[in-house]
């Protein structure tokens, strides 16, 4: 499978970000979205940029109701770091870091073919993962059919 997906490997940038830390079932995306996005515009903040997830365990690690994610938000301008509020809300910095990137194109149901098929490349070409991965979202579900989501999936690497 490694041998059907295409492989880059590049630096990220670094960049602010808006984040809700969740926990729990992936179901709850789409409303943790909303709630993203809604504090972002009651703060006029400006995204700038696609949406990510970023997956600190996952299904099959842990139980569903014990998954540990974060989405976040791009935003423009000079905007002041926050810690978490009580909804796990906040803004912060995040470094650029390299990735092992590849699109994935389908439902979000598939991404785990995906998933194994990245980890694989990584370690059939000498690179190890460095950190949890990341998906940066292209289409929006509520706009685009499953078959057309385009989702990039990063997984930190640094070389063996």
């Amino acid at each position: 499978m490694a041998s059907s997906i295409q492989v880059t490997v590049k630096q990220t940038e670094p960049m602010t970000v808006a984040f809700i830390g969740m926990w729990g079932p992936y179901t709850q995306i789409p409303e943790a979205f909303g709630k993203l996005y809604q504090w972002i515009g009651q703060k006029g903040y400006v995204p700038a940029g696609p949406p990510l997830g970023l997956y600190l365990n996952a299904p099959g690690q842990v139980p569903e109701d014990q998954l540990l994610w974060e989405l976040r938000s791009p935003i423009a301008g000079d905007v002041a770091l926050s810690e978490p509020d009580e909804q796990g809300l906040g803004v912060k910095q995040v470094a650029a870091i390299q990735v092992a990137s590849t699109m994935h194109k389908g439902p979000f149901e598939k991404v785990e073919e995906t998933y194994k098929a990245m980890a694989e490349w990584v370690m059939q070409n000498g690179y190890e993962m460095s950190g949890p991965p990341e998906e940066v979202y292209f289409s929006n579900p509520a706009e685009t059919r499953p078959e057309d989501l385009l989702t990039e999936i990063r997984f930190p690497v640094r070389k063996k």
